[in-house]
């Protein structure tokens, strides 16, 4: 078994043999050790919820060129970081000697402390008796306006009948009294503001001060919070291959301009680097697989491989393989598609063309072939904006495109209005037993591995999806999809999903197994046309 040329690119790649070989050795063990507990399966009795885990193998060559391998978990196993078979952190943020644990526990105490004065029964009592003072107080004081408008009332009609009934001194004499009741009242009405005031004040005050004692301790929380993220940031030093350090607050503002993301520096692949490094060994090649039970979020299949999360280990890795010869970023190299555009239909508003496989629809930052640029080469008269809609880069099929704004706006408007009718076929990876049905689950990014989608009942958007299966065989199920929404990965995730298909759709590299190709083709459409008003459709056989 030959070394690999170039150490491999961990955001895109096919394991390697020696990857292969030394990852089975590590299922082996996982199989078999008896040196530690965790609910990687829903039959485990540990009374926690079952999740799997993220396992890493790195192959390395030592000062003496000879072989070995080194493995590792991402994040903790078994509520520590302490593991014979695993190299260590970088940094150990369980151990119960550091720093991180005695300022975790001043931080609780502070947290416990403000529950307590929150929950306490003075606080209570404090607020109860404001509000009981809130509404005495303004009872009183519209009981006095009340009766103080009573009384103005009462010396409006005295004043009506003075003139007419009694003499001039008699009548100057009631007028003079009526004045003096005036005063008397709006007096009696300040008093009552002032006394009000001043028990309203005493009540306020009292619930000020356990007010301000949270307040106080929350700034203290924040200041110790803010002091401890610091410190921890500190610890985090990587290595690369030319023996050079940086901290992972500096990694991040240079690379991404943003605070590293919570568990930054905690996934396997910085761990084996750090380990190989500290050490004298030279990385030869790496592959990273799931281990367990998916999360109810994600898709992870069993023992399948995964790159390296990009939110959290891009610009990490970007640091610590400097030095290395690593292959370049497949991503970035342009696919080979047949030249031009396979046309379907074309006249003066729109036109329709089968995309195939491996072809953007639009330029990407570094790839500008596209859909969108070929069109504009075999029609340069196109005055657009053309693209109306989009398929992801693996997915074949039919695209339609606009050649000037009113078809745009037309036809966009009937994707938004979800009048459009679309149907996609689907290969997928296993049987499944239900004919047809709806899927419903929301999706949202994950943020720490774009363009990887996650379901999300808090933050996911809609999404919506019906199925009918048309074939089994093979132990593979051809199936019609028929979107009723249009996220992201949609029907990737609704097949592989566990709370959707079950089944990943062949060839799916992010949710499946890599194959020659992602096995999912749009290959139906139907919309009313932008002049005629007539309703159109277009259909194209799958390739596979």
């Amino acid at each position: 078994m030959s070394l690999p040329k170039q150490f491999t690119f961990p955001f895109f790649y096919e394991p390697h043999p020696l990857s292969l070989l030394a990852a089975d050795q590590v299922k082996m063990y996982l199989r078999t050790q008896q040196d530690f507990k965790h609910p990687f399966w829903s039959d485990e009795q540990l009374n926690e919820s079952p999740i799997g885990k993220m396992f890493g193998v790195m192959v390395v060559k030592d000062s003496n060129g000879n072989l070995g391998f080194l493995a590792a978990v991402s994040g903790k196993l078994a509520n520590t970081n302490k593991h014979a078979y695993f190299v260590p952190p970088i940094y150990d943020i369980l151990d119960e000697e550091g720093f991180f644990r005695a300022e975790e526990h001043h931080i609780n105490r502070i947290n416990r402390d403000i529950e307590h004065i929150q929950n306490g029964e003075a606080f209570a009592e404090a607020k109860t008796k404001l509000e009981e003072v809130k509404s005495a107080n303004e009872s009183a004081l519209k009981a006095a306006r009340e009766l103080h408008k009573a009384n103005k009332k009462e010396r409006k009609q005295i004043r009506s009948t003075l003139d007419t009934v009694l003499p001039d001194v008699e009548t100057q004499a009631i007028l003079e009294d009526l004045i003096k009741q005036s005063y008397r009242d709006q007096h009696e009405y300040d008093v009552l503001k002032l006394e009000t005031r001043t028990e309203l004040n005493k009540a306020q005050s009292d619930v000020d001060q356990y007010i301000e004692k949270i307040e106080r301790l929350k700034e203290e929380r924040k200041r110790r919070s803010a002091a401890l993220q610091k410190k921890i940031f500190d610890q985090y030093q990587f290595l690369n291959a030319h023996g050079e350090t940086k901290d992972v607050l500096s990694i991040f503002q240079e690379t991404a301009g943003i605070i590293p993301p919570a568990g930054a520096g905690e996934c396997a692949a910085p761990k084996l680097f750090q380990y190989a490094y500290l050490n004298q060994l030279t990385p030869i090649c790496m592959a990273e697989f799931w281990w367990g039970t998916s999360s109810a979020s994600e898709v992870r299949l069993h023992e399948h491989y995964y790159p390296s999360c990009r939110g959290k280990c891009e610009p990490i890795l970007g640091f610590m393989m400097q030095g290395l010869d690593v292959e370049s970023n497949p991503l970035l190299q342009a696919t080979h598609t047949p030249k031009g555009l396979d046309i379907v239909f074309e006249d003066n508003d729109i036109l329709v063309v089968n995309k195939p496989s491996e072809l953007l629809s639009v330029p990407g930052k570094q790839i500008s072939d596209s859909v969108f640029e070929r069109a504009m080469e075999l029609r340069p008269d196109m005055t657009g904006p053309i693209i109306i809609h989009r398929l992801d880069m693996s997915t074949s099929g039919i695209l339609v495109l606009a050649k000037n704004k009113e078809a745009h706006q037309f036809i966009q408007d009937q994707f938004i209005q979800h009048t459009i009718v679309k149907r996609y076929t689907a290969l997928l990876n296993g049987l499944i037993s239900e004919d047809e049905g709806l899927i419903d689950l929301p999706l949202r990014v994950d943020l720490d591995d774009r363009p990887r989608q996650m379901v999300c009942y808090t933050y996911g958007k809609p999404a919506r999806t019906q199925f009918r299966v048309i074939e089994r065989k093979n132990d593979r199920t051809k199936i019609h999809f028929f979107p009723l929404t249009g996220r992201t990965h949609q029907l990737r995730v609704h097949s592989a999903h566990s709370l959707g298909l079950h089944t990943p759709i062949v060839g799916d590299d992010i949710y499946g197994t890599r194959e020659n190709r992602l096995h999912l083709h749009a290959g139906f459409i139907r919309f009313i046309h932008p002049t005629s008003g007539k309703e159109i459709s277009f259909e194209v056989a799958d390739p596979f």
